[in-house]
C-alpha cells in the first residue's frame, strides 16, 4: 500500500522492494513488476542498486536486535540519499509479546541508532501516526525521515 501511495503521488517513479510474505509480495507484483519485487528476506536481498528513498515500515520492529546492525547497513547502502523509517518508537529498547511469542516485536529508537552510526546522516524530518486519525488512522508508529550530507 505505501508503495502504490507513492506511485499516485509520483506517477512514473521506479520502485523496488523487498517482501517476505509470499501473498503480498504477489500483490506487488501487480503494482510494481515482477521484476522489481524481490520475494525473500531482507538478509537474502541479492541486488544492491541504490534507490533515492530505502524505506522501512514495520519491518525493524520484527528483526531481532543482534541482527539489526545488519539491516541498518542494507538500508544505508541502498540508499542515495533519503532513508524512512517508519516504526514502533521507544526511547529505551525493549520487547513486546506479539501474537502470543515473546521476542518477536522490540520497540527502540531506531532512527537514532542509524544517526549515530552513520555521521553522514541528518535528520530532516519526523512525526507520530495515530491510530485515531480521522482522515488517515493507522497504528501508532513514529516515522523519521534521514539524509545522507552530500559530498563534494
Amino acid at each position: 500500500m505505501n508503495l502504490k501511495a507513492l506511485q499516485l503521488l509520483y506517477p512514473g517513479i521506479h520502485l523496488k522492494a523487498v517482501e517476505i510474505n509470499p501473498d503480498a509480495a504477489k500483490r506487488l507484483v501487480e503494482v510494481i513488476g515482477e521484476s522489481n519485487v524481490f520475494e525473500g528476506s531482507i538478509f537474502d536481498y541479492p541486488n544492491h542498486d541504490k534507490v533515492d528513498l530505502a524505506m522501512a515500515k514495520g519491518v525493524l520492529i520484527h528483526i531481532n536486535p543482534d541482527k539489526l546492525p545488519e539491516v541498518y547497513e542494507i538500508l544505508y547502502h541502498a540508499s542515495k540519499r533519503f532513508i524512512l523509517l517508519s516504526e514502533y518508537y521507544n526511547p529505551t529498547p525493549v520487547a513486546i509479546t506479539y501474537r502470543g511469542h515473546a521476542d518477536r516485536l522490540f520497540k527502540r529508537d531506531f532512527a537514532g541508532e542509524m544517526l549515530e552510526k552513520y555521521p553522514d546522516l541528518t535528520l530532516v524530518d519526523y512525526g507520530f501516526v495515530y491510530h485515531r486519525d480521522p482522515a488517515f488512522p493507522d497504528d501508532d508508529t513514529t516515522w523519521f525521515l534521514l539524509e545522507k550530507k552530500k559530498s563534494d
